[in-house]
């Protein structure tokens, strides 16, 4: 396996542990809505299954954001070398690494620092298109493309 490779696949594994998270949740949610539907009447059972249902919304729209940036990535082939920077490209840029994706946190593969980001990001922006040697700058800072995988 390829060092991009791994670095996919350790994002893949990332956001598909969201989705468990958030899939437990909604189920824990909704057993508590049944147990607590079983054993408590009035006003203060209202409010508690009107809460629990509010928290699910929440969880259900955070698992679609999830499930969205899961397909993006399964969009992504990890084997493919481009020379100009396409979605799930690696680039070096200035001794930093960066993985055009989606905006995840930084990971660390192998002991090197990996930062996603999403093409629609200013920095993601610049580097789509472009190939090795390419000079930018934004926010006074300049970049060079040291490397594409």
């Amino acid at each position: 396996m390829t060092f991009k490779q791994k670095i996919y696949q350790q994002y893949h594994q990332l956001v598909q542990d969201r989705i468990d998270v958030f899939k437990d949740m909604i189920v824990a949610l909704t057993e508590d809505s049944k147990n607590d539907a079983k054993g408590s009447a009035g006003d203060k059972h209202e409010t508690a299954l009107s809460m629990m249902h509010l928290e699910q919304e929440k969880l259900n729209t955070k698992l679609k954001e999830v499930l969205t940036q899961k397909a993006v990535l399964d969009k992504i082939d990890a084997s493919l070398v481009a020379e100009t920077i396409v979605l799930g490209s690696l680039v070096k840029a200035n001794g930093i690494y960066l993985y055009l994706s989606l905006a995840l946190p930084k990971i660390n593969v192998e002991g090197v620092n990996i930062i996603a980001l999403s093409p629609q990001s200013p920095l993601g922006n610049k580097l789509m298109g472009n190939k090795e040697g390419f000079t930018f700058e934004i926010n006074t800072t300049t970049y060079t493309i040291e490397s594409v995988e």
